[in-house]
């Protein structure tokens, strides 16, 4: 292993590592727009490890996300039970939201796989990975070739973020009624 060995030690704690080098970053990326695309990846290590390569075609884009639960609409007036709760339990995960969100804005190409590059109190910003479908280096290349196919990736749960909350990263006894879906499994029965 080369130099991306000693990057990937440096981002498993990056406020630890390099205090100087975290809050630099935090600020820059604070007076940011909430989607931009990147020239390179800002950890390489993490990028490589899912899938990028430096040629043309492939883009990558930071995407920010505001944390917190999903409230629903407040309600005003009429009895509610105990249970009524304002807050609900969305089942996508924030890094799912946030391929999606790159992916609406950049129409024309598909969700390769993304990674959570930093956070604060107030948002988690993703670096989401995208290829072009119609450009011809994506085409010619083997790895990349069949996903830039699946139009829709991110909106339908096929890349890993979307896969673990539909619950497939388990297989075996105990996640028979995950596959195909839940729902299609409740239609079943």
């Amino acid at each position: 292993m080369g130099y991306l060995k000693y990057l990937r030690d440096l981002w498993k704690k990056p406020q630890k590592n390099n205090p100087e080098g975290y809050r630099a970053l935090l600020l820059k990326v604070r007076r940011e727009p909430s989607t931009l695309r990147i020239e390179r990846p800002t950890n390489i290590s993490r990028a490589r490890s899912l899938g990028y390569k430096p040629k043309q075609g492939v883009i990558i884009v930071r995407q920010r996300l505001l944390r917190g639960g999903r409230m629903r609409p407040n309600i005003t007036g009429g009895r509610r039970s105990a249970h009524a709760h304002q807050s609900k339990i969305v089942k996508k995960n924030y890094q799912q939201v946030a391929e999606e969100r790159a992916q609406a804005k950049y129409k024309n190409c598909e969700v390769l796989n993304s990674y959570k590059l930093i956070e604060d109190g107030k948002y988690f910003w993703f670096e989401v990975i995208l290829l072009d479908r119609e450009h011809p280096a994506v085409k010619a290349d083997k790895n990349l070739k069949g996903v830039a196919k699946q139009h829709g990736r991110a909106h339908r749960g096929l890349t890993s973020a979307g896969r673990k909350a539909r619950g497939l990263r388990k297989k075996g006894k105990g996640s028979e009624k995950n596959r195909p879906s839940l729902r299609s499994k409740k239609r079943l029965h």
